[in-house]
């Protein structure tokens, strides 16, 4: 039998395969067995899926609550350390899979942060963009194992007169915990702050925002007996000052914006995952499966690419940007 004819027929079959799965999942679903008017047995039926934005606490210690999303983020804490720990541990010239996966994901990273910071601003950010990236993607495809979400004990509530069996998850996306995704935004926001103040200075970093020399020289000008340009200056200076305060306010809103984007298309995706598997099991869920993986990539470039843009502004000042465009 040649090997076309094999191939061929193995396509076949696992088409077959996966109609049957389809099909199957689609009649004992919620969909197909109201459609067809078929009695599910009780252990084939999928729990309703309950959403619970607050991540649920699994354990304390005294008076601290261990919840399910701090038990996934210290997981993957644990993960990245033991990942790069033993890929960096007995480094050689011609390297294995493991040293040419961690040197693939670094290069890459520190390509792109060179791209927009420039060689000499590569090193300052490097260590907090690869982290948060590696931190939050790593987040992301742990919670498209099956283990996170689906294995905990039961609970019965009732709601309106209904009794529902619920699942209290064990480990739960750390990235649909609106507490991880504030910490990750407060950490972007005091970085790139520090380094404002830290390498333009505080007097010409403010200075960036409000522009008070605007203002000094129309007081200059009022010395020197020019009220025409002391007028003027005077109006733009207050003006500038205006202006700052929006813009002092728009880096405050960023803390906002990071913490519910993350937050928001993350626990966003995972309530589409448990709405289709609830109403088609086993085939439907899997492109979705493929979607998040994408989300959470797309996520993770989002909040390290906008941490790093936000950063590189924050070192160049106002003169320097209007020094480089004359």
């Amino acid at each position: 039998m040649s090997k076309l004819g094999c191939s061929s027929r193995l396509v076949v079959i696992l088409g077959i395969v996966l109609l049957a799965l389809f099909l199957t999942s689609f009649v004992m679903g919620p969909l197909g067995s109201r459609l067809f008017n078929i009695d599910v047995p009780k252990e084939l039926q999928i729990n309703k899926l309950h959403v619970v934005l607050p991540s649920e606490p699994i354990f304390h210690v005294g008076e601290f609550a261990v919840t399910n999303t701090l038990i996934s983020s210290c997981i993957t804490i644990i993960l990245l350390f033991v990942l790069f720990f033993f890929a960096t541990r007995k480094m050689k010239m011609i390297p294995g899979r493991l040293q040419s996966f961690a040197e693939v994901v670094v290069d890459g990273i520190h390509n792109a942060i060179e791209g927009v910071a420039g060689p000499k601003n590569v090193r300052t950010f490097f260590p907090i963009v690869t982290t948060i990236f590696l931190y939050v993607v790593t987040n992301a495809l742990l919670a498209l194992i099956p283990l996170w979400g689906t294995w905990g004990p039961v609970e019965h509530i009732t709601e309106g007169g209904h009794t529902y069996t619920i699942i209290v998850p064990f480990l739960r996306a750390a990235n649909t915990d609106i507490n991880l995704t504030l910490s990750i935004a407060l950490v972007s926001f005091l970085f790139i702050e520090y380094l404002g103040f830290s390498r333009i200075g505080p007097l010409k970093y403010m200075d960036s925002f409000f522009q008070f020399s605007s203002l000094g020289k129309a007081f200059v000008d009022l010395f020197k007996g020019n009220w025409k340009s002391f007028l003027s200056g005077f109006a733009f200076g207050f003006i500038n000052i205006y202006v700052g305060l929006l813009e002092v306010l728009s880096h405050f809103i960023r803390i906002v914006s990071f913490t519910f984007r993350l937050f928001g298309n993350m626990t966003a995706g995972e309530i589409l995952l448990g709405v289709m598997t609830f109403l088609v099991a086993f085939i439907a869920p899997v492109p979705f499966y493929g979607l998040e993986t994408l989300v959470g990539f797309l996520q993770a470039m989002i909040f390290a690419g906008l941490t790093l843009v936000f950063g590189v502004m924050a070192v160049t000042s106002h003169h320097e940007e209007g020094a480089e465009h004359n």
